[in-house]
């Protein structure tokens, strides 16, 4: 048990590499469950890139990685929810622009400045080793928050994903929903980003909640599941990571992926022995 254990209890920021690491596959295993079922993996990935200009000129400017992340997030929402309100475009289509847009924009802003590299490199992949007790209590407090809202609103959101004409009928208004739905998400990648970084957070995401929509029945057992796998992917992440001298944030999201494709290979085979009948969907709790 020596090499499994022992890192963690010899370094301190493993330690707290793991705890944040931790707050954020739970945060996105509740949050990724619905981007899953709702199919938002591409606003998802939109939302990750799409905070990089607002990041980026917060670095520029001296102010806060997570206040620029939000401006940026905002920024994405409702050019997406302006776009497809105020012309024929599809929400595909103005998801695609924007999210180009934003993620040249960054690029270009970076461009501007010579000292930008070792900035970038932490934006993208994030500081998952030297996150910091400041960091994890914001991360900690993120998660608490973004796992109540999603719970207290998981009939609507639920009902979104089945049909939003069932929303509207139940009393929900489908479109108000969406755009809470999309602000959770926001929420999670803007306070996400510092610990797994913008590119590593959308495997995060989707892996996890991805694995625990193969084999599980209901909701709560999906978010059980998607969260069990993500707090796995971090701590095996983290353990290649300190013995072979991998980028931690990168390692956990590839731990959280291949998790997936062995989830995928094992349900897979058990379809094959199970007679054939209705397929199996998701329920509620």
């Amino acid at each position: 048990m020596g090499p499994l254990v022992q890192p963690f209890l010899d370094n301190e920021f493993l330690q707290r590499a793991l705890f944040g690491g931790v707050a954020v596959a739970l945060a996105c295993a509740v949050v990724g469950t619905f981007v899953v079922l709702r199919g938002l993996a591409f606003i998802g990935d939109a939302l990750a890139h799409g905070v990089l200009p607002g990041v980026a000129l917060a670095v520029l400017v001296g102010m806060p990685g997570l206040a620029g992340a939000a401006l940026g997030a905002a920024a994405m929402i409702g050019g997406v929810s302006l776009l497809t309100r105020r012309s024929q475009l599809s929400a595909d289509t103005a998801i695609g622009l924007l999210f180009v847009g934003m993620l040249a924009l960054g690029v270009v802003m970076v461009s501007r400045s010579n000292s930008f590299t070792g900035d970038l490199v932490r934006i993208l992949f994030g500081e998952l080793l030297g996150i910091s007790q400041a960091d994890l209590a914001v991360q900690a407090i993120a998660t608490v928050v973004v796992v109540a809202v999603t719970l207290l609103l998981s009939r609507p959101f639920l009902l979104l994903c089945v049909d939003p004409e069932q929303a509207d009928v139940a009393g929900f208004a489908s479109t108000r929903y969406h755009v809470i739905m999309l602000v959770v998400v926001a929420a999670t990648v803007i306070v996400s980003f510092q610990t797994v970084g913008t590119l590593l957070v959308f495997g995060m995401l989707l892996a996890p909640a991805g694995a625990g929509a193969l084999v599980a029945r209901r909701i709560s057992s999906m978010m059980l599941i998607a969260a069990a796998i993500g707090s796995v992917s971090v701590y095996l992440g983290l353990l290649a990571s300190y013995h072979f001298d991998l980028a931690a944030g990168a390692s956990v999201v590839l731990v959280a992926v291949a998790l997936f494709f062995v989830t995928f290979a094992a349900a897979s085979g058990r379809d094959t022995h199970r007679s054939a009948g209705t397929p199996r969907t998701v329920m509620p709790t």
